[in-house]
Formats: structure tokens, sequence, C-alpha cells
């Protein structure tokens, strides 16, 4: 996608997701630096931020545990995830497994966005076993956007979640549809805001992983 044609999409995006008849979660935060310069600079680490996912573990307080997998389904130390492969994701005070898949990475000088859909776990994939079930508490329709601007002294951090139906019903659902319902309308619905908050702040410096 051109820069131009990024950049575009987020301005259009931008103005519907302010508005009041958005049917998208959106979850935002934003920092001003003093100068443009510096706003630069830290721009720069932000998309380290963005697409190093394994750092997102290392938030401080209640958090979820982030791990990256490459597109063959081994565990991945990588700094950056790359379009294919998978994120595991365990929330808090549970074991249970989510998956999913980057279907979009693009980076640009002034904006940037990781987007992931639900998807069954990469090893049922490979070995054929169990593989129609997305190992997550929403559908495979549902998407996760990951993106972060700079406008001039501005650099803003937000996370949209669009489609997210529970994955309850179906071969989707497999074995788990009570313990989707169960987590989405539940742990989930409670802990969102608080998750993206934590993750979009961290893009921007208002919060810090730990060492």
């Amino acid at each position: 996608m051109a820069l131009t044609d990024f950049l575009n999409k987020i301005k259009k995006e931008w103005e519907v997701l302010k508005g009041e008849n958005s049917k998208d979660k959106f979850f935002y935060n934003e920092n001003t630096y003093p100068d443009e310069a510096t706003a630069q600079r830290e721009f720069a680490r932000t998309k380290e931020k963005l697409f190093n996912v394994n750092s997102w573990s290392l938030l401080t307080g209640i958090n979820s545990t982030f791990q990256l997998f490459d597109a063959q389904g081994n565990p991945s130390d990588a700094p950056r995830i790359q379009e294919g492969d998978y994120m595991q994701i365990i929330l808090p005070a549970t074991s249970i497994e989510n998956w999913v898949t980057a279907i979009e990475v693009t980076e640009e000088e002034e904006a940037a966005q990781l987007v992931v859909r639900p998807c069954p776990k990469p090893e049922a994939q490979k070995n054929d076993q169990e593989g129609n079930e997305v190992k997550h508490f929403f559908s495979e329709e549902a998407t996760s956007t990951f993106r972060v601007v700079r406008e001039g002294t501005k650099i803003m951090g937000m996370e949209i979640g669009r489609n997210e139906v529970i994955n309850n019903t179906g071969e989707q659902a497999g074995n788990r549809p009570i313990l989707n319902t169960l987590i989405s309308e539940g742990g989930w619905a409670g802990f969102q805001a608080l998750q993206w908050d934590k993750i979009t702040r961290y893009y921007v410096h208002l919060e810090e992983a730990k060492a």
C-alpha cells in the first residue's frame, strides 16, 4: 500500500471512529512532545514497541501474556512480527490459550499498524488436528488493529476492535463454546479497556515495560 493511500485511509477511519455511530471498539492514548525533532525520535521507538509483541508481556500490573510464534508455529524471540506469524495470548489468572495471526504489518515514516485475527492453533493446522477450531473467544471474522501515528509533535497509539463476535457456534468453537462465552462476556468484557489502555499508553511512552 502506498504511503499516501495508507495515510488517507487512516484519516478517513479516524473520522469514523470519533463519530458517535461507530460500532467498533476503540482505545486511544496520546503524548505530545516539546518539538517535532523529539517526536520523530520517540516515534521510531514507538514503532519498535508496536512490532515487538513479546515486549507487551513485560508491562507491570495486571496484564496478559503475549508470545510471538513464527509462520511455522515455533516460539520466536524476533523483535518484529511479520505477516503470517502467530501470537499466543493468555489472559491474567488463566492458562487458556488464545491465538491470532498477523494479516497485515505496515510501516511508514509517520504511521504504522499491525492487524491480527483469531485463528486455529498453529500445531493443529500443521497436524490437521482440530484444524477448523479457532482457538480464541472471538470468531475468525474479528480483527484487532494496533496502530500508531505521529502528527507534528503528537504521537498517538490506538487499538481498534472490529466484528467482535463471540466464538460459540459451529466448527470454529470446537469444544469451547461455553468457555468462549464466559471469557468474552465475563473476564474480557471487564478487562478489555484496562488491557488496551495499558498497551496504547506503552506505545506513546506514558508507560514502560520492565527491563
